[in-house]
């Protein structure tokens, strides 16, 4: 699943004393309040929607018990499901069958998850893996990145930095509060000499592997889009040439770039 992610802003830092106070209060207002709105909205989907608008309400509520249970049991399933090196469960904002299709991904799963894994996938198959979502925000196990993707003649444009062998798709971070688009131009203009064409940038997709360089369980999340430029291609300082790949050079690729390569090279965009 390839999907548009949001941008979002880190948490503000609270003192402990606020935390439990805060949780203490939500759990007050949730045993007073939910289970009568519950109800209502059970008929309420029920009589204006039917049967489809019920299963959509059930749905929402499932994914919000799921989101609630990957905080609440993160220590017990970062125990029991993963090997020491594997994506931690926890964050407030992804399900526990997104974070389990995230160690499938990275074959971090420990017998007893890879169980838990097959139970879901009798259920609803590829469970997991269908799970991943891109929505979720980012944590210090997910590094974002921007790139362009760029094809000529069905070969893709990469760059090979200052004493590094690996071939990269060009891009890079964020910074600060910047959108997609102006860290794209940014950092392109920065490392080929060449302007991005605001006009034709057209979203391709986000993608996500294993981050090079980096402990196992942290991951690159890659949003690209593809864009015509005006300019000259040439490279910057820090960059040592540029290259033109083949699919069949994925190898000299990182990991999250080679998933691109087979994305391109199954749409026909690259050979």
């Amino acid at each position: 699943m390839i999907l548009k992610k949001e941008i979002f802003k880190p948490d503000k830092k609270i003192k402990p004393f606020i935390g439990i106070l805060l949780f203490l209060v939500s759990v007050i207002l949730s045993i007073l309040t939910i289970p009568l709105g519950f109800v209502y909205g059970f008929f309420y989907n029920l009589f204006t929607k039917g049967i489809k608008g019920l299963g959509e309400y059930s749905l929402k509520i499932a994914i919000s018990i799921d989101q609630l249970g990957n905080v609440a049991m993160q220590h017990l399933i970062n125990t029991l499901w993963i090997t020491p090196l594997g994506y931690k469960f926890g964050n407030r904002d992804e399900t526990i069958s997104s974070a389990l299709g995230r160690n499938k991904q990275l074959d971090t799963l420990t017998g007893f998850g890879k169980f838990i894994d097959a139970i879901l996938d009798k259920l609803d198959p590829n469970h997991s893996l269908n799970s991943i979502d891109y929505y979720i925000e980012p944590t210090d196990q997910i590094i974002e990145n921007i790139a362009w993707v760029h094809i000529d003649n069905y070969q893709i444009l990469c760059t090979r930095s200052i004493g590094k062998n690996k071939c990269y798709i060009p891009g890079g971070k964020r910074e600060d509060e910047e959108t997609d688009h102006v860290a794209l131009l940014r950092e392109i203009k920065k490392e080929l000499n060449v302007d991005l064409l605001v006009k034709t940038l057209d979203f391709l997709g986000v993608f996500e592997a294993q981050a090079d360089g980096y402990k196992p369980g942290t991951l690159i999340r890659m949003t690209c889009y593809f864009a015509e430029y005006i300019g000259k291609l040439k490279v910057s300082s820090e960059i040592e040439e540029i290259v033109w790949l083949n699919y069949e050079d994925k190898e000299l690729v990182s990991e999250v770039d080679q998933i691109i390569f087979d994305y391109l090279h199954h749409e026909g965009l690259l050979q």
